[in-house]
């Protein structure tokens, strides 16, 4: 049985499309909201009692700074459009023009909600400040040097160490801004444009790997809520939102290998190969996506693009280390540097439920909505993807859910969770975890399509108020 089209997406009748759904979905979000208030309102007594979060607007790092910008008027004019036409022209669209049309519209999403704080604060001055990337550049004229004695310069201890974010990542990272200032692209300005075109990629990359993995249904109905994710006043303009989208296109080009939906299946592969061990060098902690990058091959069923895969993990991994730049070495000392910082004062106890708090935000309530449908289909789903199983990405459960979707959804999540647990990410996760909150926003597509409009509405708004109210930072 099929139900009519509407707001454009066909819609498949499931159990938990009744009143009594509908009504967890809001207490779902609510209860986030919740937390959130309640990090909030503990986070302000810790911070005035001892200083020991070091964030003035607990839990996110932010400052209050109510204000409006040259950006205001295009992120309310993106909302509404994509919030009133989103759905519609996701399903009508030939397949191609959708991903151009969402690459183009993320875009336009990231840059406004930049440009709400200005060009030079929003933009030019980002990836400038003592902390960040581009202060590291002019230590690069010989870049073999550099890589050799890179790990000499992490500990706070040790001369001339270097700022924050080049210490707490390993050297891919700096040598993008590297390779952009030797190609007559330096300052902040071309750092900061190149991170929102990259990082707007991003959402290109999550439908390709839904489609690949036989979800294009849900890939259309997902699509408008990739574009108005709330994460976008992170990645504009960060290079956490650049690192997502090698990361999704690394996923993207595993999951296209793994079904054999391309004509050269083994080069994608060992090209995802590539761009998974380029993650790796440009966060520590992205070696998590192996979690979702294992999920692609369960759910293809396949191993087949393994060993291509691993090829190119190897040549990265190689190249870095002849060049002098032992990973492993790189993370022993993170490790020694981020506990000689503040992180040696701000409370795991705080942080482990705080960080989660702030993820409800990043990911925005609807997709807290989408996970929780997500959660409850995780069961059945993997009960059939066992092995004997009547495994099938493409079949509904009970819940109405598609397996695949399920199951890709669910590695980012578990991925998320360990990411929690290690305690290395205390607080300014609203940026480090992009990568892998960028994979849970494909939950939205669980919800029922008569609330889907109106879902994303909230969506819209939340960061909207957040990059109005707030002046964020890294």
């Amino acid at each position: 049985m099929k139900l009519p089209l509407r707001n454009g997406v066909d819609i498949q009748p499931t159990q938990d499309d009744t009143r009594t759904g509908r009504r967890r979905d809001v207490l779902a979000a609510a209860a986030a909201a919740l937390v959130f208030v309640v990090a909030a309102v503990v986070g302000t007594l810790i911070q005035r009692a001892d200083g020991s979060l070091y964030v003035d607007w607990a839990p996110l790092y932010a400052d209050w700074l109510p204000h409006v910008g040259p950006g205001t008027p295009l992120a309310l004019a993106v909302a509404a459009a994509v919030v009133l036409h989103g759905h519609r022209l996701a399903a009508r669209l030939p397949w191609r023009g959708l991903l151009a049309a969402v690459w183009a519209a993320a875009m336009a999403w990231i840059w406004s909600l930049a440009l709400v704080d200005g060009w030079r604060r929003g933009v030019a001055e980002r990836l400038t400040a003592r902390h960040e990337y581009l202060r590291g550049v002019d230590r690069f004229q010989d870049i073999s040097a550099a890589l050799r004695g890179f790990t000499g310069h992490i500990l706070l201890t040790q001369p001339d160490h270097w700022p924050a974010h080049i210490a707490g990542h390993p050297p891919g990272a700096v040598l993008t801004f590297v390779g952009l200032d030797r190609l007559g692209l330096g300052g902040g300005a071309w750092a900061g444009a190149f991170c929102v075109t990259v990082g707007g990629s991003a959402a290109v990359a999550v439908l390709v790997t839904l489609r690949a993995l036989g979800q294009e249904r849900a890939a259309r109905t997902a699509a408008p809520f990739l574009v108005l994710a709330p994460g976008a006043v992170w990645v504009g303009a960060s290079a956490d939102g650049y690192f997502a989208a090698v990361a999704a296109w690394g996923l993207a080009l595993l999951a296209l290998a793994a079904t054999r939906t391309v004509r050269a299946p083994g080069a994608v592969a060992l090209g995802s190969g590539l761009l998974l061990g380029l993650t790796a060098y440009l966060s520590y902690g992205l070696t998590l996506l192996a979690l979702p990058a294992a999920a692609v091959l369960l759910l293809a069923r396949t191993a087949r693009p393994l060993p291509f895969a691993l090829t190119g993990v190897a040549v990265v991994a190689g190249a870095f280390t002849l060049a002098g730049f032992r990973w492993w070495e790189g993370y022993s000392l993170l490790v020694e540097r981020y506990y000689q910082g503040v992180a040696s004062d701000r409370p795991y106890a705080y942080w482990v439920w705080a960080n989660l708090a702030v993820a409800s935000v990043v990911a925005g309530p609807a997709c807290v909505a989408g996970a929780r449908r997500m959660l409850s289909a995780v069961p059945d789903a993997a009960r059939r993807l066992r092995p004997g199983g009547l495994g099938d990405p493409h079949r509904q459960g009970g819940s109405g859910a598609p397996d695949g979707l399920v199951i890709l959804t669910f590695a980012a999540l578990l991925a998320l969770l360990v990411a929690d647990l290690s305690g290395m990410s205390k607080a300014e996760t609203e940026r480090i975890w992009l990568p892998f909150l960028l994979w849970l926003l494909p939950t939205t597509a669980l919800l029922p399509a008569p609330d889907r409009r109106r879902w994303l509405l909230v969506q819209a708004c939340l960061p909207l108020l957040v990059n109005h109210l707030l002046l964020t930072g890294w």
